[in-house]
């Protein structure tokens, strides 16, 4: 389908630093990896709990957040980069969708709307800043705020990557604190008149740019006023009026308690004169529980948190909703000890649920963040000056979320399991003829089954993963009915797979640092706050999708031919 935007910018070819290129060799080879199908049958709906396009297929949105709402009112990072390499670099890495976000006076306040990009830096001080957007986006600087976000949403288009509109909050700033006069319906900054007006307005603005898919509502609900009457009363007046102004998109609908409560709807659903374009969105860090992760046992934790999850938002995909996580994140340096625990579990969460999600964010650096200039944002994919990855093993790693595992029009094998490694983003694989067992890519998995025996079986042989001894690589095997060939899923966290070893030694599946699959004992499976069990986390997860092994797999005929051989 052609898009259209009711803007048009010419932008020219971008003078290229020598460290962009060096970085766009590396995400060409990258994007082979993790690129996501193009999106063309728009606009987007909803079947069940999947998002679907026109034909009925299912479209998993791979989004990043791109930060639009602060002071300045300008999408960050423009000027570091131009608007189109960031479009592009977006595609690069993966991602098939942008949640940008918006203050809701943009929408609502002609006299900020028609600022332009230079005044706004101006009335900030930000001298540098619009050196840099005349160098890197000279078309932008003196267009009014609200032409500027509709030019970045146009490039966004023009490089086929779809757009949520995010209404952050309603006076431009930082996000989000209880008593910010942002947080709920009759907040200082929170008229729920005002807000649908501006809702109105925007959905009317963009009704025809079909990269524009999803528009949602508020983001982070929260405060001493929140409550649940008042949320049903003015979240289905947002919804229905976006939708009577633009029927194409998506309409997503954020919880309360900073977006982490979406519990009230199991028992009183959401009455909405249209259907099949109601999306629920939640929010998961792991600032979100203090400091349990660090403080507690990663497996306690884990299984705590992911449970609380499912109760408050999870529950929604069996109701045949869709839920898109629309912010999600950790500090990319990788010292957060915090944040490394809370990421290897939400990553397993993540692939068992097959979510749509928004990563936070990707954004290096700030304009202007609350009185300081030129702020670091060490939860951002780029580095400070947008010319490189902060953490490529880290980007890497989150690419097995940007696909889809399963889901409408993507059936192309029967249900079975690849066997997931949330803290490398890797899956198991059978490498050579009998092993050994490694990580690598998830795309060339191979099909599992997990039987009621609790037997790990390569899909169409006789193979089976097998303890040996204890820490020493992982077996496959043909002998499939011995107790070295059972794998109990244990733990709170229920990502350990252990067995016992022909000496009757209990050992788990465990990762050494070659990447090869062995057995070690069980650790951390309690109490011990002090120890890290994300080499021995493995979860089973459903897919219909094939994949292509690494080497040839022995099929079950020459199995037979082996069994003969030998007796």
């Amino acid at each position: 389908m052609k898009i259209e935007f009711p803007y048009t910018l010419n932008i020219p070819p971008p003078n290229m630093a020598r460290s962009i290129i060096s970085f766009f060799s590396f995400l060409s080879i990258l994007s082979l990896l993790t690129l996501t199908p193009a999106v063309s049958a728009l606009p987007l709906s909803t079947s069940s709990r999947w998002i679907v396009d026109e034909s009925g297929q299912r479209v998993k949105l791979a989004c990043v957040n791109w930060v639009s709402h602060l002071d300045t009112v300008v999408a960050e990072g423009l000027s570091k980069q131009p608007v189109d390499a960031i479009a592009k670099l977006i595609v690069s890495l993966g991602f098939n969708c942008v949640r940008l976000t918006w203050p809701l006076f943009l929408g609502t306040n002609e006299t900020l709307a028609a600022v332009t990009v230079r005044q706004s830096f101006q009335s900030l001080g930000l001298l540098d800043s619009i050196s840099g957007i005349q160098s890197n986006n000279p078309a932008l600087v003196d267009l009014p705020l609200l032409k500027a976000y509709q030019a970045v949403v146009s490039s966004l288009g023009s490089n086929n990557v779809m757009v949520i509109l995010d209404n952050h909050l309603s006076k431009p700033g930082w996000c989000c604190s209880n008593t910010d006069g942002n947080g709920f319906f009759g907040d200082q900054y929170f008229n729920p008149d005002l807000w649908i007006t501006g809702l109105t307005r925007m959905a009317t603005l963009f009704k025809g740019v079909s990269n524009v898919v999803g528009m949602s509502l508020r983001n982070e609900l929260r405060g001493p006023k929140q409550n649940v009457n008042d949320w049903y009363k003015y979240m289905q007046r947002g919804a229905e009026a976006v939708h009577s102004a633009n029927a194409d998109v998506l309409v997503i609908l954020s919880g309360l308690s900073f977006d982490t409560d979406l519990s009230f709807l199991a028992k009183r659903p959401v009455n909405l004169t249209f259907a099949g374009k109601t999306v629920f969105e939640v929010h998961w860090y792991g600032f979100s529980d203090g400091q349990a992760w660090q403080s507690g046992n990663p497996n306690q934790v884990c299984g705590q948190v992911y449970n609380n999850v499912k109760r408050k938002s999870g529950f929604l995909l069996e109701e045949g909703f869709p839920l898109f996580v629309s912010e999600f994140g950790a500090d990319q340096r990788g010292t957060n000890v915090n944040d490394n625990r809370y990421l290897n579990c939400f990553m397993a969460a993540a692939a068992e649920l097959d979510v749509d999600f928004a990563l936070w964010t990707l954004v290096g650096s700030y304009y202007f963040r609350e009185g300081v200039v030129g702020m670091e944002e060490y939860y951002g994919i780029l580095n400070w000056d947008w010319s490189d990855i902060r953490n490529s093993s880290l980007t890497q790693r989150l690419s097995v979320l940007q696909s889809p595992l399963q889901g409408p029009g993507l059936s192309q094998s029967r249900m079975h399991k690849i066997i997931f490694h949330p803290a490398t983003g890797l899956c198991l694989l059978k490498v050579g003829f009998l092993g050994p067992l490694k990580l690598g890519p998830c795309s060339q998995s191979g099909a599992w089954t997990y039987s009621s025996r609790k037997v790990l079986t390569l899909k169409g042989t006789y193979f089976c993963i097998q303890a040996d001894e204890l820490n020493k690589p992982a077996a496959v095997g043909i002998l499939c009915t011995t107790t070295n060939s059972q794998w109990d899923i244990i733990s709170d966290s229920k990502l350990h797979l252990q067995s016992k070893t022909t000496d009757g030694t209990e050992v788990c599946l465990d990762v050494d640092s070659s990447n090869t699959v062995v057995t070690s004992s069980c650790k951390c499976l309690s109490r011990d706050n002090s120890c890290d069990p994300a080499s021995q986390w493995f979860k089973l997860v459903d897919s219909t999708i094939n994949s292509t092994p690494t080497s040839p797999i022995l099929e079950i005929t020459s199995v037979v031919h082996m069994i003969e051989a030998t007796n």
